[in-house]
């Protein structure tokens, strides 16, 4: 039987925050009340934007006990995967595209003792992951395209959401189902009631001036239930 989480978990994207301050910013969501901490990796060639690296997250280990949630937008992951782990990251998530052999990835990831992740982008299908299933930790669905914080939600992912829902169920693992772009107390019911257990949320919590309240406007949009989605899109 799949145990998913008791509670809805939020992950605040640090890429809504302010740089100059990343330490407090990083502390304050905690004491806000976030489960993990989301850390947005990017190279300005995978996605046209670039973030930062290993040195950002080690730095920032020491300033908070929450998980840190680190999603490389990178291509290739694989050379930077260990640097990152010993810098910190608790998971590491990848896109299929960022390297030619997912499945070796994922065991990379595995091998160094950390949770492993793997990012759908609104136009990779579910297809891509299906076959590695049994190295996943983490499912992220892309509900706008990767790169930059502010974007509109993408509702066309909602049938790729509840599609992933039962095909975890199924596999009777421990995966959790998150989502990253565009996530207001607006948008995360129906997101929720497609059975998604992690919410990734930067402008929404970050873009406020009190976190806690929005982190918990956030937690209050409960799931309804897990509707049987005939067009499960992706």
């Amino acid at each position: 039987m799949n145990t998913l989480p008791t509670r809805l978990l939020i992950a605040p994207s640090l890429l809504a925050a302010d740089f100059a301050r990343l330490g407090e910013e990083t502390a304050a969501v905690e004491r806000a009340g976030a489960d993990w901490l989301h850390l947005d990796v990017m190279d300005g060639h995978f996605v046209p934007n670039i973030t930062f690296g290993p040195l950002v997250v080690k730095a920032l280990r020491k300033h908070t006990a929450m998980p840190l949630d680190v999603h490389l937008m990178i291509a290739p992951a694989d050379p930077y995967i260990a640097a990152f782990a010993e810098a910190g990251a608790d998971h590491i998530s990848v896109h299929p595209e960022s390297g030619p052999h997912l499945h070796r990835t994922l065991q990379l990831i595995r091998s160094l003792g950390k949770k492993a992740g793997v990012v759908l982008n609104p136009g990779t299908p579910v297809e891509a992951i299906v076959n590695v299933l049994d190295l996943v930790d983490i499912i992220m669905v892309m509900t706008v395209n990767p790169g930059f914080g502010g974007q509109a939600f993408i509702a066309s992912q909602l049938g790729k959401i509840a599609t992933l829902r039962r095909l975890i169920d199924q596999t009777g693992r421990d995966i959790v189902l998150q989502i990253d772009g565009g996530i207001t107390p607006a948008t995360a019911p129906d997101v929720l009631d497609m059975g998604a257990d992690c919410l990734i949320a930067g402008t929404a919590v970050y873009g406020t001036q009190d976190y806690a309240k929005a982190i918990a406007a956030l937690r209050a949009a409960r799931r309804s239930g897990r509707p049987d989605v005939a067009d499960g899109g992706g």
